[in-house]
């Protein structure tokens, strides 16, 4: 009888997941934009917010993993097709990011101005959309369709893939947490640099997804020809 969890499926899972969350989430590069946007607030007060960045920001990554592949299923879309599409998603906002990590920022720093005037923007704008915005949730649902069909596979891809996401949870709540921190480190030639790295990795992702959609297609389509 084959194990129900495999420590090999949540270690491959994990690091698929991990890489292409990181790079399109980028919780160094937009804490430079939290400590800007944020600049009038005190310290404590932007430590709470962070607290409260880092949670929803979970809960956001975990149900895009767990259910936006099964609602699209549900509305008849086939996990081939959803392969395809997902990751001609997550290629293309991966080769903005390696092209033009300026207008990245650009587009972040514009969604994040309403936090100088909200009191309450724990939510929006700081985890939606500066944080976890729609493109993060695109990328989320394309891994999730990277889940095994049936089988015992299942369990441990999800896992693995949640893990990667509480794992970007921790990393925006360090990041946001000591933000000024991190612009002295990193500043924004740091952060476009590291940008551009990860970035190249989510491109390799978004193939490999593509590749795994033509392949299911393909087989679909002798399947149903015979």
């Amino acid at each position: 009888m084959r194990p129900l969890f495999s420590l090999a499926g949540l270690a491959g899972s994990f690091l698929l997941a991990f890489p292409a969350l990181f790079s399109i989430v980028n919780p160094p590069g937009s804490a430079l934009i939290f400590a800007q946007v944020l600049s009038h607030r005190t310290q404590a007060e932007r430590r709470r917010l962070a607290d409260k960045v880092a949670a929803l920001s979970a809960v956001v990554l975990l149900i895009s993993l767990w259910g936006g592949s099964y609602v699209l299923n549900f509305f008849g879309i086939s996990l081939g097709a959803l392969r395809l599409a997902g990751g001609i998603v997550v290629a293309s906002r991966a080769w903005t990011l390696l092209n033009a990590p300026e207008e990245e920022e650009a587009r972040k720093e514009q969604q994040a101005e309403p936090a100088r005037l909200s009191t309450d923007s724990a939510f929006y704008p700081l985890t939606m959309p500066l944080t976890t915005g729609p493109g993060t949730i695109s990328v989320a649902v394309s891994l999730s369709s990277e889940r095994p069909a049936l089988g015992h596979g299942v369990f441990p891809f999800m896992f693995g893939v949640s893990a990667a996401a509480l794992a970007i949870a921790v990393l925006i709540w360090i990041s946001y947490r000591y933000a000024d921190a991190v612009t002295r480190l990193l500043g924004r030639g740091g952060a476009r640099v590291s940008s551009r790295i990860v970035a190249f990795l989510l491109l390799c992702i978004g193939v490999q997804i593509t590749v795994n959609g033509i392949e299911d297609l393909v087989a679909e389509f002798l399947a149903a020809a015979r």
